[in-house]
């Protein structure tokens, strides 16, 4: 066993109920033996069932954060989550334009589980023209991939607009899809497609995207590659849910230490 964790440096927002957004990042990433280190973006008002308000924080704090860690640590991967705004999306690519052997897996977050929306709309502009070129693996729901992609027909179509713009592989998640089981599908820049399916489980669930981008994100710093990562991050993150708990009035969340001996529910 490695003595000293693999880095994975986390940009993401801040939610205060600890089921999504930065401590859902910072507890896969810890439970798959990676350390992470968090750069926060935006503050969220936000509870288990939505979110009522998105805080911005200035884009040159969001770089002096992430550029005092990548000076100091060595970092494996990133994982980027929340942005906000446009600003902090040019800040961030500007940034990765920098350390550019660095694996990147972006979660391209614009609306909450409960339906408000988390991001600036200029934000698609710059995901789509300054970031997409710079990721590893992309991770979109049903509804960001469309944001992302509105013109194409079928998501094979979305999928092939989006690698086109450079990402090396794209996840799409199906959990949102009407269909007795999850489909998640997984395509290549060279072309190869592969489907992912999983059992549906029984509740609604918050911090599901963020568990599963960190998840992928701490295993390709662990040394798995992208394609590995995404498959034992998937098999990750359904124990996760399988095994989730309903802390508060809303929604479930994923039980991400589940692993651990003295990890158990009430």
């Amino acid at each position: 066993m490695r003595k000293t964790p693999r880095n994975v440096l986390v940009i993401s927002g801040n939610d205060p109920s600890g089921g999504a957004g930065m401590a859902a990042d910072i507890q896969a990433i810890t439970a798959l033996s990676a350390h992470p280190a968090p750069v926060i973006t935006t503050l969220t008002v936000q509870d288990t069932r939505n979110a009522s308000s998105v805080i911005a924080i200035d884009a040159d704090l969001v770089v002096e954060q992430a550029r005092a860690v990548l000076n100091d640590l060595p970092i494996a991967a990133i994982k980027i989550g929340l942005l906000g705004n446009a600003t902090i999306g040019l800040a961030v690519a500007d940034l990765l334009e920098e350390w550019s052997d660095i694996p990147v897996v972006l979660d391209p977050v614009l609306v909450a589980a409960g339906g408000a929306q988390l991001a600036e709309e200029p934000l698609i502009d710059v995901l789509l023209t300054q970031l997409i070129p710079l990721t590893t693996v992309l991770t979109p729901n049903d509804s960001e991939l469309h944001a992302l992609a509105p013109n194409a027909a079928t998501n094979d179509d979305k999928a092939a607009t989006l690698i086109g713009l450079g990402a090396e592989w794209l996840l799409i998640k199906g959990a949102d899809a009407d269909t007795p089981e999850v489909h998640n599908t997984l395509y290549s820049a060279g072309g190869d497609v592969e489907v992912y399916t999983w059992s549906r489980l029984p509740h609604a669930y918050h911090g599901s995207g963020c568990t599963l981008a960190s998840a992928i994100a701490a295993q390709i710093a662990n040394g798995e590659t992208a394609i590995d990562a995404v498959t034992s991050a998937q098999r990750y993150t359904w124990e996760a849910l399988r095994r989730g708990f309903q802390p508060g009035k809303g929604q479930y969340i994923p039980h991400r230490f589940f692993h651990l001996p003295e990890a158990h529910l009430k």
